[in-house]
């Protein structure tokens, strides 16, 4: 009897948790069914989003591309102030960039002033000559020293048409090749490079050694 008591109490129990299941189920539904309404509704009820008035929209349009040609204009009106200003300092680069060396030509001009001066007050022809001397050899070492510029003899040279300019050619018996004689103007180089050729005499080979020379080899 107690074992037929305990099965139905069991059965019981268990008849009651499904029931109490089946209802919170229920309830869960409902609860979801509410809360999808719930939405539906807010969106019905939702104020529709008003459509802008298209006066309004050209309005603001056009006052975006106003702006915009505004900050154009500007860009414009900058670029030109910088390029005025970019072409004013390249002229002023330009006009002084001698600057410098104008300013190690002026003692030279100062010695010469001294130099005349003296000359004027002594007559004494041999001490003005000196004196220019120094001041050529001094402004020449500056020249050399400061700029790269170089003074280059040429007599007795081969000729060179890279670096000699021949003002005069004479055959003689005493070169087998061409050769510089004389300077008639010196030469300048700047650096590595050929400033001004030196104006040259220069003695020729005789037409006649040549063909020797060339019947020998």
């Amino acid at each position: 009897m107690s074992k037929d008591r305990t099965r139905k109490g069991t059965a019981v129990s268990q008849d009651k948790k499904g029931d109490e299941m089946k209802e919170a189920v229920e309830i869960q539904t409902e609860s979801g069914d509410k809360d999808a309404e719930t939405e539906a509704d807010e969106q019905d009820n939702a104020a529709p989003v008003p459509e802008m008035n298209p006066e309004l929209k050209i309005e603001e349009l056009q006052k975006e591309l106003s702006d915009l040609k505004d900050q154009y204009l500007r860009k414009q009106a900058d670029f030109e102030n910088f390029r005025k200003r970019m072409f004013r300092e390249k002229e002023e680069a330009i006009k002084f960039a001698n600057s410098n060396l104008i300013m190690d030509l002026i003692p030279i001009i100062d010695d010469f002033e001294r130099a005349i001066r003296s000359g004027e007050d002594s007559q004494d022809f041999s001490s003005f000559h000196q004196g220019i001397e120094l001041i050529e050899k001094q402004f020449i070492g500056m020249l050399d020293r400061k700029w790269g510029l170089k003074r280059f003899d040429s007599g007795g040279d081969d000729f060179d048409p890279e670096r000699h300019e021949a003002l005069l050619m004479e055959e003689s018996d005493e070169v087998e090749k061409p050769k510089v004689v004389e300077d008639f103007q010196k030469g300048y180089m700047l650096h590595d490079r050929v400033l001004r050729h030196a104006k040259v005499k220069v003695h020729m080979p005789k037409a006649d050694a040549a063909e020797n020379e060339e019947d020998d080899d």
